[in-house]
């Protein structure tokens, strides 16, 4: 089977995850820090900004792909997948341009993530109740 919905998503996911990693590498190198952060905010906003897309991405392209799999109308698979991409994509902004302090990018990204993964969740679980209930 193929999830050609949830390929794209985590493609671009892919791409965000490759720009905050090299954020995090310049600011390695500009301090000479291998491991940790120093109090420079761009740089603890950067790492964090980076980790919080680990945190998240992988659990909503998994629920994104069952879905896709489980035959969920791709019309929401998109949407949601655009709410998340969307989503990490303010945070991101918002992380790096606010150095970790309150940005409304930000709190919109964590919204919008938030409120992806809840759709989802309940896309899942209407899916398996219309089928199996």
């Amino acid at each position: 089977m193929i999830v050609p919905v949830t390929a794209v998503f985590a493609a671009v996911l892919g791409l965000l995850l490759l720009v905050l990693s090299s954020l995090v590498v310049r600011y390695r190198l500009k301090f000479k820090k291998g491991l940790g952060v120093t109090e420079d905010r761009g740089f603890q906003a950067a790492v964090r900004a980076q980790a919080n897309l680990i945190e998240y991405a992988p659990m909503a392209l998994i629920m994104l792909a069952i879905a896709e799999l489980n035959g969920v109308p791709s019309t929401w698979v998109y949407w949601s997948g655009m709410g998340l991409v969307v989503g990490r994509l303010l945070h991101a902004f918002g992380m790096i341009n606010g150095k970790g302090g309150p940005h409304v990018a930000r709190l919109a990204g964590t919204v919008l993530t938030w409120l992806a993964i809840l759709v989802v969740a309940l896309l899942l679980i209407w899916n398996v109740v219309q089928v199996y209930g």
